[in-house]
């Protein structure tokens, strides 16, 4: 008997005969083990590479290709995927992350071997600790040459994989054609299993430029696996949280991942819960709602309220330095945390420890948890941000606050930020409304410079209907600029904001707080609008009282440009060293 989906899978004649006798590629000239050329022709292992990231459901990639890796970069000539090439490695595996948390796709990174790969880590630790789905592929060098033998190839490591090992979230090694479409399957699947993170595959060059008489990959099956959470634990915790009488929410990160925003509302007004975001966790709860304690977190006022909680449910977050003002936070009453990384579950704090995806958490709880009549928690919330506030009114910050101001009206509801590691990125994680989970995002998960503008690329290319902006100070500018190259060759959408300082601006301001006066802070830079000019990108100088209409019509005029704000802000006064 044949039933219907052992037809679906039995390939048709047609696909058969295509599998058998793929269409012969035009003789190409490439290099072997650094030295000598030979003429291929056919397929061969950097076609199953891109075969099987097409069989995933990938459309794009992004990378800058090297000697050992052009089996897979020649072999996207034969396939429908687009690429995306960046000037420097660690740049391409920023717009790699920013696709992967813009589409909740698994974003393939093309890298070639040793200084290719290795400049990436500092991405791939990025995509680590905010759980971006990256799905880098690495050449490596001959297979004569892996094991530590040391025969001198060109980039040759001892164990290139063990450098990454402790940043990714997972290594898969290929040693022969056939293993490609598993390897790159199962680092898929790692990738997109919560929690999100990025994988690592490592493929020498032998391998890619060896022809194959595999058919052609057609399909693959990577369906991640749901992490749901265990009953007898969300049982207890709605138990607590229906007799709780000052519930309070903590959201980070993992809510806005795992799409659960609507299921955090929905929890939050049925226990009448008060709801803190971290800066992961930006937009995963309405700012303006009456339960919304916004994002000060980094506030004394705050961390006493959420220490006054008698019932405290942290969900998508391991309370970590910035989520816990520093480690200052202690709570007092009952933690129910649920977090989809088992290492984060009570790494900080004991309590009841979930080990779950987000949304599937938060559903179970709005199955069981019983209604709370509180009347007083709005009044408590308005109290609270009315004393955030006239902190920040009595610290002279007025223009720290009016240019933030100006960038929220200037960028369009909808847009996504991504903002690098500066000072205006401090205030926004804190007092920036995202107008929606998923819109503002930054290196705040590794804290690495550069990140803004490359993210910012990787954002267009991933939704390229809405305009896209990037923050990021001088200091961290230089470290991205040769991206204009990327933003004018695509003609990516995006607006960067470059926040002139003359420096490391919050460095500048903890070494002074802390030695009385900076050192190697300060910074000759070039001249920014003359040197996006000279890439073709259009720039403009600002000021602040200008910012708001100088920044709106780049962000609404197509293409990229960038705008430049010559400024000196000042960080609000920290609490945690009360």
């Amino acid at each position: 008997m044949t039933h219907d989906h052992d037809l679906e899978l039995r390939p048709t004649a047609a696909q058969t005969e295509a599998a058998l006798n793929p269409p012969s590629r035009r003789p190409t000239t490439a290099p072997q083990g650094g030295a000598s050329r030979h003429v291929m022709t056919g397929r061969n292992g950097g076609d199953l590479v891109v075969e099987t990231l097409a069989g995933l459901g990938a459309t794009t990639v992004f990378g800058l290709p090297g000697q050992h890796a052009l089996g897979m970069f020649d072999a996207l000539r034969r396939s429908d995927l687009r690429y995306i090439g960046l000037r420097v490695e660690n740049n391409a595996g920023f717009a790699a992350d920013a696709y992967g948390r813009i589409t909740g796709e698994a974003a393939p990174l093309l890298l070639s071997t040793g200084p290719g790969a290795l400049t990436s880590l500092a991405a791939l630790q990025e995509a680590a600790a905010a759980s971006a789905p990256v799905l880098a592929i690495s050449s490596q060098v001959p297979t004569p040459g892996l094991g530590g033998g040391r025969h001198g190839y060109l980039h040759e490591l001892p164990d290139q994989s063990a450098s990454f090992r402790g940043v990714v979230k997972s290594v898969h090694t290929v040693r022969t054609a056939s293993q490609i479409p598993s390897a790159i399957a199962a680092a898929w699947k790692s990738a997109l299993t919560v929690p999100h993170g990025p994988v690592w595959v490592e493929i020498p060059q032998d391998v890619l430029l060896a022809e194959t008489v595999l058919p052609v990959v057609t399909a693959m099956d990577a369906t991640p696996d749901e992490l749901p959470p265990r009953p007898e634990l969300t049982a207890l915790a709605a138990h607590l949280l229906s007799g709780a009488e000052r519930p309070a929410i903590i959201a980070g990160g993992g809510v806005v991942r795992s799409d659960a925003s609507g299921k955090l509302r929905q929890l939050a007004e049925r226990i009448q819960a008060p709801v803190v975001t971290t800066p992961g966790g930006k937009g995963a709860f309405p700012w303006t709602h009456p339960l919304s304690l916004q994002s000060w977190i980094e506030d004394r006022h705050t961390t006493d309220f959420l220490q006054d909680a008698d019932v405290l449910l942290v969900v998508g977050s391991g309370l970590g330095e910035l989520s816990s003002n520093y480690h200052t936070f202690k709570p007092r009453g009952r933690v129910i945390q649920i977090e989809a990384d088992l290492g984060k579950l009570e790494s900080n704090h004991p309590g009841i420890g979930i080990h779950a995806d987000a949304r599937l958490a938060l559903q179970a709880l709005l199955e069981t948890v019983e209604e709370r009549e509180d009347d007083t928690a709005p009044a408590r919330v308005r109290e609270l941000l009315e004393r955030v506030r006239a902190r920040i009114d009595g610290q002279d910050l007025a223009l720290e606050q009016q240019v933030l101001t100006a960038v929220r009206r200037a960028l369009p509801t909808g847009s996504p930020s991504f903002w690098d590691m500066t000072i205006l990125a401090y205030w926004a994680w804190s007092a920036f409304d995202a107008m929606g989970p998923n819109r503002l995002h930054s290196a705040q998960g590794a804290g690495g410079l550069g990140y803004g503008f490359p993210a910012a690329l990787g954002a267009a290319v991933a939704d390229p209907t809405r305009p896209v902006l990037a923050v990021s100070g001088d200091g961290g500018a230089l470290y991205s600029i040769a991206e204009l190259a990327t933003a004018r060759q695509y003609d990516l959408d995006v607006t960067w904001l470059i926040v002139d300082d003359g420096g490391y601006g919050i460095l500048r301001e903890y070494m002074t707080d802390a030695f009385g006066e900076p050192t190697a802070t300060e910074l000759t830079r070039p001249d920014y609008v003359a040197l996006a000019e000279s890439f073709g990108v259009p720039g403009v100088r600002t000021t602040p009282e200008t910012l708001e209409k100088d920044l709106a019509k780049s962000l609404s005029s197509p293409g990229p440009s960038v705008v430049v704000l010559p400024a000196v802000l000042r960080m609000f006064a920290p609490t945690h060293l009360d």
